[in-house]
């Protein structure tokens, strides 16, 4: 005989319409009751699309009648209507998250493909906000999570190597360049592989979010991998994000994947504050501008996405020479053309994110 825990199994492979992801992991379902062979499910959604919750009630009828010993369904779903000029996610979880204790903004750094820079962008941001906070006499200061499991990169960008401390039950971010830092990537050997499946990635985000001593903190950034997989969905889903970055290099390629990754954000109620171009163009020693993979496209993803283009960062061997030892551009040369790139999208970044 079924039970609510075979009705519940069942449910998880009703997806939600649009999503590869199903309703019970969105946190729809609210309740489960069976009486007599007679199954009543109550789900809870945000949408103002009404074509959503009829295609959700007939996907749950379809699966749970297929339930041997099932001799009736009710589905009863309790629709909430976003607000005006919102985008909701499935559940409307991201507004409900609770925020992170002492940390006052979230910003997750993105992009829809690899090999952009995406990691590089987001230390030298982040070492970029810091220089500001510190400027201004701000002690809050600025962190950065990295949330690539599988290949974390930023611990060696930021030149941090000391394992995580763990003092009265909380991580211990280890820092440098005044910018506090946590990755996979501190925590297992720098040749062991991880070989984890989704379930195990949320898990290791939730530690991230509700184990590690963050605050007090003015700004976390968060390195997401590229894509939209388990990764970026349990961080919308674990941490209430401010706001997003996208990340982009010029070639139609890289803007074509940056726009269906970017929009995922819109999905998930999480607000696109720019678009950063990266890679744009070699500054010769003349001065001039060679475009060596193109010109326009961060402009072109920009306007797609109806947000800014927030600059543009050029080709400089020292930014990747800064990345293999430790040392961001931002710190180790502040006047040099990329720095001031990296700082003036730092500024827009915070002027936005102040301004919500």
């Amino acid at each position: 005989m079924p039970n609510t825990d075979t009705i519940r199994e069942a449910l998880q492979e009703v997806k939600y319409p649009g999503f590869s992801r199903d309703i019970v992991s969105f946190g729809l379902l609210q309740n489960i009751s069976l009486d007599e062979g007679h199954a009543t499910i109550q789900l809870q959604l945000t949408s103002a699309d009404p074509t959503v919750p009829k295609k959700v009630k007939d996907a749950v009828e379809s699966r749970i009648q297929a339930i041997d010993g099932i001799s009736g369904v009710s589905v009863e779903i309790a629709v909430q209507v976003p607000k005006p000029g919102g985008t909701p996610t499935p559940g409307g979880s991201q507004p409900g998250i609770k925020k992170l204790d002492g940390v006052k903004f979230v910003l997750a750094v993105a992009s829809g493909k690899g090999g952009v820079g995406k990691s590089t962008f987001a230390v030298n941001l982040a070492c970029a906000l810091e220089h500001i906070l510190s400027t201004e006499g701000a002690h809050d200061g600025v962190g950065i999570l990295d949330c690539d499991i599988y290949g974390p990169s930023v611990p060696l960008m930021l030149g941090v190597g000391a394992r995580p401390e763990i003092i009265n039950d909380k991580i211990i971010p280890p820092a440098n360049f005044g910018v506090r830092c946590m990755s996979m990537g501190l925590l297992v050997d720098a040749d062991a592989p991880v070989v984890w499946r989704g379930p195990m990635i949320s898990q290791a985000i939730n530690q991230f979010a509700s184990s590690v001593q963050w605050a007090p903190m003015e700004i976390l950034v968060v390195d997401l991998p590229p894509g939209t997989g388990d990764a970026q969905l349990s961080l919308v889903q674990t941490i209430p994000v401010d706001g997003a970055v996208i990340v982009t290099t010029p070639q139609t390629a890289a803007v074509n994947v940056a726009q269906r990754g970017a929009r995922m954000f819109a999905k998930v109620n999480v607000p696109i504050l720019g678009v950063a171009e990266n890679m744009s163009y070699l500054l010769t020693e003349s001065g001039d501008r060679q475009y060596i993979f193109g010109q326009g496209g961060g402009s072109l993803a920009a306007h797609a996405l109806e947000t800014e283009l927030l600059g543009q960062v050029p080709l400089d061997t020292e930014i990747r020479e800064g990345g293999d030892h430790g040392i961001p551009i931002s710190v180790s040369s502040p006047n040099k053309p990329a720095s001031k790139v990296f700082r003036a999208i730092a500024e827009q970044l915070l002027k936005q994110l102040r301004s919500q």
